[in-house]
């Protein structure tokens, strides 16, 4: 297992007209903190298609609210993956808030995909490589 933490504060523009979190943004948290899951790994994920010709659209998206975050909370995510990738990467995440709340949990699948045939792709050689030495060095 790789995890990770990422922490930002709630931005006034983020939250609904109870002054709470809107539900949609929690998806975009996840997507910041998978990308700095991977940039910790040695390798930005603008690489994976810049350089290599992968791309990661998500599969499936599941979340679960279990307390609301507030404007100017500063909330982590909390991020890992548990089983090494294949064609499909499982991302679990938590959010927290600094009294260590827990927000919400879900998990994000995506599918390693070749960006000139939009076909299903083994993800590539190093960055299978930069999990293995993670998960030896764990």
């Amino acid at each position: 297992m790789i995890r990770m933490e990422t922490s930002l504060r709630v931005r006034y523009a983020e939250t609904d007209q109870m002054g709470y979190v809107y539900y949609g943004n929690y998806a975009t948290y996840f997507e910041v903190a998978r990308t700095d899951w991977v940039r910790s790994l040695g390798t930005p994920y603008a690489d994976f298609e810049h350089k290599y010709g992968v791309m990661l659209p998500v599969l499936e998206l599941r979340l679960q609210y279990h307390k609301a975050a507030t404007y100017d909370d500063l909330i982590t995510i909390r991020t890992e993956v548990r089983t090494r990738p294949g064609i499909r990467i499982h991302f679990h995440h938590e959010v927290v808030n600094e009294a260590g709340e827990l927000l919400v949990t879900g998990e994000v699948v995506l599918v390693f995909i070749h960006k000139d045939t939009m076909k299903p792709c083994r993800p590539p050689a190093f960055f299978l490589e930069q999990i293995d030495q993670c998960w030896q060095e764990s």
